[in-house]
């Protein structure tokens, strides 16, 4: 069973990587300041490094900080294997959502098949700032936008969305491989740091081999951008999540970009934004925290 959870946090962890290339460089890559590749072959390697050695507090917090006791290792495996599951499905249809939301939800849905306590105070705060976060990245994204249409952006602004890109690689890391690397914390398979290096080995392949398509999306498919535009949304999304991680919490980077994306977006007035696109996205974040929830209850039943 131990060699099975292993597998499934990899698989997560691969997910994972993939999602998350359109939140880390899509910005850069929208402004074509990088190619496809080249923002693949630069992420990789910074989201390894990130998970394995700056992870550490995060997969403890996300392995024990949600339930009164540890999960059981099959019930861990029901929970990854839900949100590795889920988040594929998403990759396939090209739809940012929350690994994050998918996996504490799992958690739930499990630990309420199993009769185990949840931590509700603890789930109830997420929330807060899961709901808060979008809403104040659309916000700034409109405002932020209108400010820098009254600074002249000179050249280097590509090589400084390259830089802040490659700083949400390393970030990205550090944060979402917990996602897939907390259960082998949790139950004691792996230490943080060898935790860590399986999940960014993970993540980094992830990148690599299917992380293109939802790179693209969130570059070009769902608001046409501008050089004040992707500043605007990339330095959003990073003071949104940075933000949430100084207060202790954990939030969406695709959340925080998307939103702040459509605030430029409608800064420019609607015909900048390909709404039939962006409605289709708060859909998947609702959908994916509920579909986790009930999964993971189901299955949790069949290993209680």
């Amino acid at each position: 069973m131990t060699a099975l959870l292993v597998l499934v946090a990899i698989g997560f962890a691969w997910s994972i990587g993939a999602h998350y290339t359109g939140a880390v460089m899509g910005m850069p890559h929208a402004l074509r300041a990088i190619g496809a590749w080249q923002a693949l072959l630069l992420m990789a390697p910074l989201a390894f490094l990130g998970a394995t050695f700056a992870s550490h507090a995060v997969e403890q917090r996300v392995g024990s900080g949600l339930t009164d006791g540890p999960l059981s290792i099959g019930q861990e495996v029901v929970v990854i294997g839900v949100a590795f599951a889920l988040t594929t499905v998403f990759n396939r249809l090209r739809a940012p959502t929350s690994t994050i939301q998918i996996l504490v939800f799992a958690v739930v849905g499990v630990a309420l098949a199993a009769g185990r306590g949840v931590r509700w105070s603890a789930i109830g705060h997420l929330a807060i700032v899961w709901a808060s976060a979008p809403v104040a990245a659309l916000v700034l994204g409109a405002l932020l936008t209108k400010c820098l249409d009254r600074v002249p952006l000179g050249g280097r602004t590509g090589a400084a969305l390259v830089a802040v890109g490659a700083t949400a690689a390393f970030a990205m890391g550090a944060n979402d491989v917990s996602n897939a690397s907390g259960a082998l914390v949790g139950t004691g398979t792996f230490g943080p740091l060898a935790a860590g290096a399986v999940g960014g080995a993970g993540i980094a392949l992830g990148v690599l081999t299917w992380g293109k398509p939802l790179l693209r999306r969130v570059a070009f498919e769902l608001v046409k951008v501008d050089r004040a535009m992707a500043t605007a949304a990339q330095l959003v999304q990073a003071a949104v999540v940075l933000a949430a991680v100084a207060f202790g919490f954990f939030t969406s980077m695709n959340q925080a970009l998307v939103a702040a994306m459509a605030g430029a977006g409608f800064a420019r007035g609607r015909e900048a934004v390909h709404t039939r696109t962006l409605l289709s996205i708060p859909i998947a974040w609702v959908l994916g925290p509920a579909g986790s929830l009930s999964a993971g209850y189901v299955f949790g039943l069949l290993v209680r």
